[in-house]
């Protein structure tokens, strides 16, 4: 966690919420600023709750404990194992397993993010910088301020998004993806399990050299409870997020108060709806095929961020600019890839 960030975007506590910034109660590992590992607090005497600073990565969550439990493989993961012994342990624990779902996820996203820079690979990764480039063709100018990259994954786009003088903060709720994510910005090296076939993986690693890595820090938080004051950003991007988190509606809801007045919504979404993300009746979309849009997805959010077009449209927030369909391939393992048409939509607060 980097000072400057926290000193500038001043995080509030999750769970009481009343106003006061997050304080570093404890610093236990610093690199060059970098907090590497310690403790912030909460300042109100009524909650004093303490959040820790993991391998460089805060998680500001309301539901901590219940995080901690259900991630602790992943937050004690040890990082320091040669390629053949890895290959061992996933042999051991076999298909399925957290083990082998967590270098699933590893693989697929870090393909995508940093492939076109891997000097061994041949696929035609790096669809998240095509889909961002776009976006902000589309978002124009934007305030001066801080953005918000929610749903980072292992960072590529929050990296990309770090021009001229701005910070940027990458967010996500995958502790590993993050651990990746911070490890580039702290090391400038990518490395991670590419996926071959079955559980057979490749250990990639290789530089990452990125410009403005500085003004980039990664967090981990709840994109539909995050704790920050009111207009902390000008610009908030969020691709591929709306169909993963359990309340689309809710983080729709929250962009405008966390915007800054003719602040940028950068959303994209292939609404690939599964009831393990998000439960069926808040999806946005995707059912009651006997209704007025025949459960297509692109209209009901064209309404919702529609000022009337809905009757819960989003207040404060209006859709400025849409393109439909735009390729988005994801690499699931040597022999095999899946490509999304993703909607790529731009609102502006008000």
């Amino acid at each position: 966690m980097r000072r400057g960030h926290l000193e500038a975007l001043r995080p509030v506590c999750p769970v009481c919420r009343a106003g006061a910034p997050l304080s570093l109660k404890s610093v236990l590992k610093e690199e060059d600023g970098h907090v590497f590992e310690g403790l912030l607090g909460c300042p109100t005497p009524s909650c004093q709750r303490e959040y820790p600073i993991l391998d460089g990565i805060p998680l500001l969550l309301v539901d901590l404990r219940g995080y901690v439990n259900g991630a602790i493989d992943q937050i004690t993961a040890r990082e320091d194992f040669d390629a053949i012994t890895e290959s061992l342990l996933g042999d051991c624990c076999g298909p399925g397993s957290s083990f082998d779902i967590t270098r699933q996820h590893l693989s697929t996203y870090a393909w995508d993010h940093y492939g076109d820079l891997d000097p061994d690979e041949t696929g035609e990764a790096g669809s998240i910088l095509r889909v961002l480039e776009r976006g902000l063709e589309l978002a124009g100018a934007v305030p001066e301020g801080p953005i918000l990259d929610l749903g980072c994954a292992v960072g590529r786009s929050s990296f990309a998004l770090a021009d001229g003088n701005r910070l940027v903060l990458g967010v996500d709720l995958g502790y590993a993806m993050l651990r990746m994510a911070s490890e580039v910005l702290r090391r400038s090296r990518a490395r991670y399990p590419r996926r071959r076939v079955g559980i057979v993986y490749d250990r990639r690693d290789f530089p990452v050299i990125l410009p403005r890595t500085e003004a980039v820090d990664f967090w981990l938080c709840d994109a539909i409870d995050l704790p920050f004051q009111e207009g902390t950003f000008a610009a908030i991007v969020g691709l591929n997020v709306l169909d993963c988190v359990t309340d689309p509606h809710a983080l729709l809801a929250s962009l405008p108060r966390l915007l800054r007045p003719r602040g940028k919504a950068i959303l994209s979404t292939p609404y690939d709806w599964s009831p393990r993300a998000t439960p069926l009746g808040s999806w946005i979309g995707g059912h009651s095929q006997r209704g007025e849009n025949a459960g297509a997805s692109e209209p009901v959010l064209r309404a919702l961020l529609t000022p009337g077009g809905h009757p819960a449209s989003i207040e404060g927030l209006r859709i400025v600019a849409e393109e439909t369909s735009i390729p988005w391939r994801v690499r699931m393992h040597e022999r095999s890839s899946v490509e999304y048409r993703v909607d790529l939509v731009v609102a502006a607060r008000d």
